[in-house]
């Protein structure tokens, strides 16, 4: 099989878990990127890209204060939710 060499830049927490992957296991790490690379790109392939939750969301400042509000100050259940964890 033909080979080819790609580059990537990655955060340092990225890097080091490789780095520590790759001790740990001893598998280089051209064949670590390759292997999640293909299970990646297989998983996209099989999986419908509606229930895909991305690694990252990123808010508006709008949106990050709506989800710290609700964090902090949930909503009380409605009797749908209470039926629905009411373990009687």
């Amino acid at each position: 099989m033909a080979r080819t060499e790609i580059s990537a830049v990655v955060s340092e927490e990225t890097k080091a878990r490789m780095g520590r992957h790759v001790r740990a296991t001893g598998v280089t790490r051209a064949h670590l990127v390759e292997q999640a690379l293909l299970h990646h790109l297989q998983a996209l392939d099989e999986i419908p890209q509606d229930i895909i939750v991305p690694v990252r969301v990123v808010l508006s400042r709008e949106s990050a204060e709506r989800v710290r509000d609700l964090t902090f100050h949930p909503p009380a259940p409605t009797e749908a939710m209470q039926r629905l964890f009411n373990d009687r």
